[in-house]
């Protein structure tokens, strides 16, 4: 059986961008198990302002593209979730089709579209 992989959400990025250990410790550890770590392009566009530091901590994730399979998935969450997010959606939708772990400091918001992706498993930092 494989280790699953980790998604990230554009707060993780964000918890990597402000050095908070959890983040840091949680990244690390994936590498250390050499899981494949995900960042959905829609958190990269949520995310990304250009900056040389964001470059660096974005080398270690595979940046997924949006393709029409995910986009239904995530717009089916929506649909199911009230108050749900499309990048909070995409986020899982993506996590889901893999078995990842989502990263993320928004673990409310995404904990509640594990309504609809309740095998996703949501870890907050």
């Amino acid at each position: 059986m494989s280790l699953p992989g980790v998604t990230a959400d554009a707060g993780f990025l964000i918890a990597l961008e402000r050095s908070k250990a959890r983040a840091l410790a949680l990244l690390r550890s994936a590498r250390l198990r050499r899981s494949r770590i995900v960042v959905p392009v829609a958190v990269l566009a949520e995310w990304w302002r250009g900056s040389p530091d964001q470059a660096r901590i974005l080398r270690p994730f595979n940046v997924e593209p949006m393709s029409e399979s995910l986009a239904k998935t995530a717009g089916e969450a929506l649909a199911a979730v009230s108050r749900a997010t499309v990048v909070d959606a995409i986020v899982m939708a993506s996590a889901a089709s893999r078995g990842d772990i989502v990263y993320t400091s928004d673990f409310d918001d995404l904990s509640r579209l594990r309504e609809h992706f309740r095998a996703v498993r949501v870890l907050g930092v």
